[in-house]
């Protein structure tokens, strides 16, 4: 199990790095990342890996180090910000900064644990050393501790001005370095708590959420999921979601959506059953949740599908065309009385003469 977590972190900090690299190379004429970074790694670094796998001590500090090289003849400012690893609602494992909200189960965030400054300038085509320092807790624990190095260049006051006065999309780089660190090799039970059900929106439509968290310090890996919403006291599935291949990331939360396909969300009372699997193990919860009225209201006006199925709205087509129908008339009106006055006025110059 630990061998295969392993592997599973690896291919995806390697995927990690490697979208990097191939923006960095496809970037048009200005240099998308100025910089570039290297990994100094440690005595207690496990595996031939580009981030950072620690085997650690409780109660140690202990200093790691990130060389990073400034190619571009000009100063460059890096940010440097840690962030615990989250699960997003596509059960995809979020590395780096993430408004997730941390699990209750969490106990050591590595955002505490690991300080340093929040950014670093470099000088014209030199190289300075990134140190941060890893505060372990006193007490031992099992699983693993993990996370990301997000490294981003912050603009001058003159590039962000560019920014603003630039249209369409803006293409931001950054860097993420992965941050595992572990004590010891005792195998973790993977388990599951249901949290809540409630509704909202999942891209601007429509959705019942299943809110359920890894309450364990480690992955879930291979985790299929199926829910469904039903009426209270009725079998009948009104709504629908299916997911395999998910993972979560150490004591995080997932919030599932299921989706309402495009449909008007209804006030009332109904059930949710939830049936998680992986290889290991199988959750299934039943609960029951209450859509209010105002919540109903609040999301029918917000999701883009209904809006869009409102379709026009004759009254105020209705109100345009009279106004420009009215504004025409008075016109035609104005320049009916003008071209009388200079009829008028006509006439009385040829009688004159």
């Amino acid at each position: 199990m630990k061998k295969r977590n392993a592997f599973l972190l690896i291919c995806l900090f390697y995927i990690v790095s490697m979208i990097v690299t191939t923006e960095k190379t496809y970037a048009t004429e200005a240099i998308a990342t100025p910089y570039t970074y290297t990994v100094v790694k440690p005595e207690n670094q496990e595996g031939d890996v580009g981030y950072f796998n620690l085997r650690m001590t409780p109660g140690k500090k202990q200093k790691i180090q990130i060389e990073l090289k400034n190619d571009v003849d000009k100063e460059v400012t890096v940010g440097v910000e840690i962030s615990q690893a989250k699960t997003n609602s596509n059960g995809v494992i979020e590395f780096g900064p993430s408004p997730i909200k941390d699990d209750s189960s969490l106990k050591f965030d590595l955002k505490k644990m690991v300080t340093g400054p929040e950014k670093v300038v470099l000088p014209p085509n030199q190289k300075e050393v990134l140190e941060l320092t890893i505060d372990m807790p006193a007490t031992s624990y099992d699983g693993i501790l993990t996370g990301g190095i997000h490294l981003k260049v912050i603009p001058t006051k003159e590039e962000e001005e560019e920014k603003k006065k630039q249209k369409g999309v803006i293409n931001e780089y950054a860097y993420l370095i992965g941050l595992v660190l572990k004590e010891t090799d005792t195998p973790i039970e993977p388990e599951l708590e249901l949290n809540n059900v409630y509704p909202g929106l999942s891209n601007y439509r429509n959705a019942i959420f299943i809110n359920y968290s890894n309450i364990q310090p480690d992955f879930v890996n291979d985790m299929d999921v199926e829910a469904q919403v039903m009426k209270e006291d009725s079998s009948e599935i009104l709504y629908e979601t299916k997911k395999i291949k998910m993972r979560m990331a150490p004591n995080s939360m997932i919030d599932f959506p299921i989706l309402m396909n495009s449909e008007k969300m209804e006030p009332g009372v109904y059930n949710a059953h939830v049936l998680v699997s992986n290889q290991e193990k199988k959750w299934e919860w039943t609960k029951k949740f209450k859509i209010t009225k105002e919540e109903a209201d609040k999301y029918n006006a917000q999701d883009v599908t209904l809006i869009q199925e409102r379709g026009i709205d004759w009254g105020l087509i209705g109100l345009i065309v009279s106004g420009i129908i009215a504004v025409f008339v008075i016109i035609f009106f104005i320049v009916r009385v003008i071209n009388n006055s200079k009829k008028k006025k006509r006439k009385k110059s040829k009688k004159n003469s």
